[in-house]
């Protein structure tokens, strides 16, 4: 038999998928992990009206790991503009939904829908349970919600969750526990990444894995969140918050960007993530430069295939 290698993938929002949409055309066993801290939008109504976790991320996810017609992509994706109780709901959404109803049990309905999409991998929210994600900014106000945090325009000086009692699922911890690779990022620091690193028990597992443990840097910073931010700031930011140094390695985007996206994001309060290498070497990490991003429309994305195979060289050579 092949000895599959085994890659968990921890974080949300757009970042994440990025990452699977490369992995999951390698013969490589992927498990996601992911925030369930969304309180905006469809996710955000879904979540109050029917107390479950959050959809939205979740989909997202789903959507990048199936192996179906493009067309039905675009379906789960679908948003409904109407003036009815539907506007601004993902068709995705209301079917992770159902399914937590049919099924009484929201990660039992994530399963479901796994096997309809015939997802590659698994696919696991961080916390089986809604969470309500605070942020304690630098002038010591408190800002509670996913969606409240970057719109605040305040220093984040740390990120925690509500309530503070979370359990992991046991196949989050498996997971980990068995992984060759984990990866975080990109994403959002404060609001995508760090949400899942809040969660004790799986914190905990993923320092004292022996697994290689990557941190996918984010190309540009983030207005609220990230302003000014280098590349050794996002990994100071999850020290922080899991009391120790965990990384053992950080890709990052060497790729020149144009001058007229840069003026465009600039005119958004974002600006390219410096690499400052000699900081990250400081910390003990290796740092890996490399054509990281694409642009469509002015709008910056990472490169899935670029990312996807510079993690896979990871199984067969160190990269320093």
């Amino acid at each position: 038999m092949t000895d599959r290698k085994k890659v968990v993938a921890i974080g949300g929002g757009t970042g994440l998928p990025a990452v699977l949409r490369g992995l999951k055309k390698y013969s490589v066993d992927i498990t996601a992990i992911v925030t369930v801290a969304d309180d905006g939008g469809s996710s955000g109504m879904l979540r109050n009206e029917l107390q479950i976790p959050p959809p939205g991320d979740i989909r997202n996810v789903l959507v990048s790991l199936s192996d179906v017609e493009p067309v039905f992509e675009k379906l789960l994706q679908h948003r409904f503009k109407t003036d009815s109780g539907l506007n601004g709901h993902s068709l995705g959404n209301l079917l992770i939904a159902a399914l937590t109803s049919i099924t009484g049990d929201f990660v039992k309905g994530v399963r479901e829908l796994s096997h309809i999409l015939n997802v590659h991998g698994q696919v696991l929210p961080a916390a089986d349970q809604s969470i309500v994600l605070c942020a304690v900014m630098s002038d010591g106000s408190i800002v509670e919600g996913e969606s409240s945090i970057p719109e605040a325009n305040k220093k984040i000086e740390h990120v925690f969750l509500k309530p503070s009692d979370i359990q992991p699922l046991p196949e989050s911890i498996t997971a980990i526990r068995e992984a060759d690779l984990i990866t975080l990022g990109p994403g959002s620091l404060y609001t995508s990444v760090i949400p899942n690193l809040l969660v004790p028990e799986l914190a905990e597992e993923v320092i004292r894995s022996k697994a290689r443990k990557v941190y996918v840097c984010n190309a540009m910073t983030q207005k609220g969140e990230t302003d000014g931010f280098s590349a050794s700031d996002h990994i100071l930011a999850m020290n922080r918050h899991v009391g120790c140094s965990f990384i053992d390695t950080i890709i990052a985007n060497n790729q020149p960007i144009a001058p007229s996206i840069i003026e465009r994001y600039a005119r958004e309060g974002a600006e390219p993530v410096s690499v400052d290498r000699p900081k990250l070497e400081a910390q003990g990490l290796s740092v890996i430069s490399a054509p990281l991003i694409k642009t469509a429309g002015g709008v910056i994305r990472h490169n899935e295939a670029a990312i996807a195979k510079l993690l896979m060289t990871m199984f067969t050579e160190r990269l320093c």
